[in-house]
Formats: structure tokens, sequence, C-alpha cells
């Protein structure tokens, strides 16, 4: 891992698309000439201001943070993240940020253009995560960028976090460490918690079919068969070969539930539900938090969510 986890952010746009920022790019210019560069203690209260790209970034990060930083994420609750559009709003924020943080793996694919000549500092927080890869699909062979889904993840990830922190502001570098050491207790009671729950899953039902293929790692981790209709959410709808490969594996397997994310539409596993007769299992959360007064406010229960709703179904508990 690179001592130095700032990476300044200019990437080659070239390679990804990004017809959001058409328009955007021209106006660039203007919003950094009328907002200025990425100056120090932009919070409106003397702290230095950290950016993160999605909303579970920024929940981890504020943990890590305490009340040492402002913490703010480009993409509001409820966001799916993988086609995110930015808007100029997003690029003057960005530009008064002091550093932006992502989680890499392939997942922002907007990002790249989003920071392009913003002489900003970004730090990657997956980095030293081992990926696992994705086995399908136009994404075949890519890393699953969905690493957070494990929380033993996301201890790195906000150890990461910690590097960047203690660099961008030295003088709260050990009440940074503290609070990461105190967090990934936390992490770690929940990802022992969520893996005793879902062992009490029968050996015959332990199949999470879901849209998305976003539960790779959290799988993994629970000893959990995967099945999904689509690799990413990425510009793309359920083809008719994708949802029979789907109904045919829920059938063979006699799967008892089946699942969807909450920033799609659950119509393609709902045609899954009126062919096999399993049952909708209900909503997880991966790719965003809800609002506060919502299911999953924090990424801690993002994931007791997720494990109780499965663990339910899949054993047929009930809601």
């Amino acid at each position: 891992m690179p001592k130095n986890l700032f990476r300044r952010a200019k990437v080659d746009a070239g390679k990804v698309r990004f017809p959001a920022l058409a328009g955007a790019a021209v106006v660039l210019s203007l919003l950094l000439t009328a907002c200025g560069g990425g100056a120090a203690g932009n919070g409106g209260d003397g702290k230095k201001v950290v950016l993160t790209t999605f909303t579970v970034l920024a929940d981890v990060a504020r943990n890590v943070a305490g009340d040492k930083l402002t913490v703010e994420s480009i993409t509001k609750a409820g966001a799916e993240i993988h086609g995110y559009e930015p808007t100029p709003g997003d690029i003057r924020k960005a530009s008064k940020a002091d550093l932006i943080l992502d989680n890499g793996l392939n997942l922002e694919a907007w990002f790249a253009q989003f920071v392009e000549g913003l002489d900003v500092p970004h730090a990657v927080v997956s980095e030293g995560v081992e990926p696992m890869s994705i086995s399908e699909d136009a994404y075949q062979g890519k890393p699953n960028p969905h690493a957070w889904m494990s929380p033993l993840n996301v201890q790195k990830y906000a150890d990461n976090m910690v590097k960047a922190f203690s660099e961008l502001d030295p003088d709260n570098a050990e009440a940074f460490k503290a609070n990461a050491e105190a967090y990934k207790a936390e992490l770690q009671a929940v990802q022992d918690q969520m893996t005793a729950r879902l062992a009490g899953v029968p050996e015959a039902q332990r199949a999470l079919v879901t849209c998305e293929g976003a539960f790779s790692y959290l799988a993994r981790d629970a000893g959990l068969k995967e099945l999904y209709i689509w690799a990413v959410n990425a510009e793309q709808q359920a083809t008719p070969q994708q949802i029979t490969r789907a109904i045919e594996y829920v059938k063979a397997n006699n799967v008892p539930a089946v699942f969807c994310e909450s920033t799609v539409s659950d119509a393609p596993m709902q045609q899954v539900v009126e062919a096999t007769g399993a049952k909708f299992g209900g909503t997880l959360y991966v790719d965003s938090l809800s609002e506060a007064d919502g299911p999953v406010p924090t990424y801690l229960d993002l994931i007791r969510h997720d494990a109780d709703v499965i663990t339910r179904a899949l054993t047929g508990a009930g809601a």
C-alpha cells in the first residue's frame, strides 16, 4: 500500500463514457472562477471539508473523522451510484473540498471526468482490499466494486481514511486513529452478528438471489451461494435471457425467497416470483443509505438490516 494515499484528481477521462458532463465541462472554469479553489476550512466552522462519492462512504468517514472534519456526500440518500450524473453544483462543491474520497474498484464510472481539472487531492478507500472478480457479463474478470458489503473490508477502509485524514489534518491524527479503532470494533461486532445470524439458514436454502451482483462479499463471508439477474447496475435493464436464467436457478434449487436492491426497480425480480412461486423476500440496501428516519441511516444499520431480511426470508420466519 502506498504511504501517501493522496492522488491528485487528474485522470484520463477518455477511458469512461460520461455524457452527463458534456455541458458541465463547459461551465467548469466559470464555476472555479466564481468559487475559488479547494481552500481549507470551507465547512463554515473552520473545519476542513471531506467529500465522498456516496452516502455509505460518508457515514464511515464521519465515524473516523469524529468532530474534527466536515464530511459530505456528493450523492444523496437513495441515489443509484453506478450511473450517477453529476451536476454543476456537484462540481462547485468538489472544487471547494479539501479532500475527496472514492471507493475505487471501477465503482464510480462517472468520477473520472467529474474531477477532471480540479486541483483537489483524493484518496481511494479500497486500497489494500483483495477484490472478488465478477464472473460473467460484460464485466467478467473485473473487480466487484461492492467491497464495503463485508465489514471486514470496511475496517481497511477506515484505516485508509485515518491515513488520508492524518495527512490532511496532522494535528488531529491521534483522534482519527482512536475513532477508527473504536469503529473497527463495532464493525467486527456487526460482522460476527451477521455471520452468526445467517449461519442459521438451512443448507438447502443458502442461496441469495438478487437483482444486482452486489452481494458477493457478504455471501462469501456468510457461506451463501449467489445468483443475480445482472452483474452491475450500469445503463442496463434485465434481458429476457437474464430473467430466464434466474427463474431456472430458483426452480432447480427450490430457492424460497428472492430479493432486490433499494436503488433499482424490482420489476424483473417480480417476474421471477410470478414464474417460480418463490416469495419476494424484501428490499436490500447496498449502494445508498436511507434518510435519517429510514431503515438504514448508517452503514452498520445497513448490514444489520440486510442480514435480518435475508435470514427471515430464507428461513420462513416472516417479516
